[in-house]
């Protein structure tokens, strides 16, 4: 790692975390440069939903950079990016009966925030975001705006302007937080401040892993249709079947006007972005929105093979709640058999967590489990959430063994912890 402390910024995190200098990947494993082997419970925090160098994926973008396919074409058509399209629309919108257009930000999911933010400006002619208590959307300044986390948010070093945080769901309670929310917005009315959008996550993911129940979605959305309000749902982290279905908000009902897609579209790990937008409010000008790297043709021929490969049917949904419902499980027993760590379990799908009350035992189960071989991470303020985040396509060996580490770290930061 000398070389890593010698030259890399200060910034950097996760190599602190999991102090191993990775070499090799497949599948549900990180081999490092010694030759250990990991089990990945982070799968890039979200974007190897399919694992690490899936084969199919893999053959895709070797013959297509065999065969001197376009790699950069800005926003010109191409034929990787019009498959790309195509499948979408077949696969994904098409079943779900959604119009949406699709709009190519940068390649980031904070890119995706960005133009989405700009977007609903644009087309509202108001100026105010609203976003939930223990948000996270990204690096950027506007992404930052509308982002709760303290440490991150004061990196900006400049005001962050035109947006307020509104309580999310289950945040005060069992008070009715979109009571508050709805008289916060009719307060505003007339002030010159009225919202054009608000922003959420269904599953705060780095915010600790909070759920919004369907129900509250439901009515999140009946709300901010009635008030003339657009709906944004940052589906970055826990979209692409993270919880199931191919949107977190599928089972809701609901079809949001803006919805920001990032991670694991690409399905391979390569940077790509999406942004989806309601025809209506489509009012951009040519070129009003642009950027250098929109379009990444090796992203868009592994992003069409992998809804080709996953999304045809509902085979990988019904798999990732089989495997979620086991993890859940296992991570009941755990907690009920260990009432010291005063924990409680959170999830949907495959994004489960262990959230604890004892101060620092998250970070300390994080640490013992990659000294056993495991890598998960924690999130949630001050890392008090030990979050579990398996390639969706992990086999049920691989899966429990992962668990028997996560076991055996918990006893371990409790014993530590005395």
């Amino acid at each position: 790692m000398d070389t890593f402390e010698r030259l890399e910024s200060e910034v950097r995190s996760y190599s602190r975390s999991f102090p191993a200098v990775f070499d090799t990947a497949q599948g549900c494993q990180l081999t490092d440069e010694g030759g250990r082997t990991y089990l990945d419970f982070f799968a890039g925090a979200g974007s190897l939903n399919y694992g690490h160098n899936p084969e199919g994926l893999r053959r895709k973008l070797l013959a297509y950079i065999e065969r001197k396919g376009v790699v950069h074409t800005l926003d010109m058509a191409s034929v990787a990016k019009r498959e790309f399209m195509e499948t979408f629309e077949s696969v994904v919108l098409k079943p779900r009966t959604m119009d949406y257009k699709l709009q190519f930000p940068g390649p980031t999911g904070t890119n995706a925030v960005e133009a989405a933010l700009k977007l609903a400006r644009k087309a509202t002619k108001r100026t105010n975001i609203l976003y939930f208590s223990n948000a996270f959307h990204g690096m950027t300044l506007g992404s930052l705006a509308v982002t709760r986390a303290g440490p991150k948010r004061e990196g900006a070093g400049v005001p962050l302007e035109f947006t307020d945080a509104i309580p999310y769901a289950g945040s005060m309670g069992d008070e009715d937080t979109l009571e508050h929310v709805e008289a916060f917005i009719l307060e505003r009315n007339g002030t010159g401040d009225y919202p054009a959008a608000i922003i959420l996550e269904t599953i705060q993911a780095e915010g600790g892993v909070n759920i919004a129940s369907h129900r509250w979605l439901r009515r999140l959305a009946e709300l901010a249709k009635r008030l003339d309000v657009l709906l944004v749902v940052d589906d970055i982290q826990v979209g692409c079947g993270r919880t199931g279905p191919f949107f977190s908000f599928e089972p809701a009902g609901i079809q949001p006007d803006i919805v920001c897609l990032s991670k694991s579209l690409s399905g391979y790990g390569l940077p790509l972005a999406l942004v989806l937008l309601k025809p209506e409010i489509d009012v951009w000008e040519p070129g009003e929105h642009s950027g250098t790297f929109r379009g990444h043709n090796p992203a868009f021929v592994t992003a069409t093979e992998a809804l080709r490969t996953w999304w045809t049917s509902d085979a990988l949904s019904a798999e990732v709640e089989r495997k979620g419902e086991h993890v859940r499980r296992r991570l009941d027993d755990m907690i009920a058999g260990h009432p010291a760590a005063k924990a409680e379990i959170r999830g949907r799908g495959l994004i489960q967590a262990i959230a604890s009350q004892v101060p620092g035992l998250s970070k300390r189960i994080s640490r013992e489990a990659f000294e056993r071989g495991l890598i998960a991470e924690t999130c949630g303020p001050d890392g008090y959430v030990l979050k579990l985040l398996p390639p969706l396509v992990i086999d049920d060996a691989s899966l429990d063994r992962g668990l028997d580490i996560v076991a055996e770290s918990l006893q371990a930061a409790l014993a530590e912890h005395g």
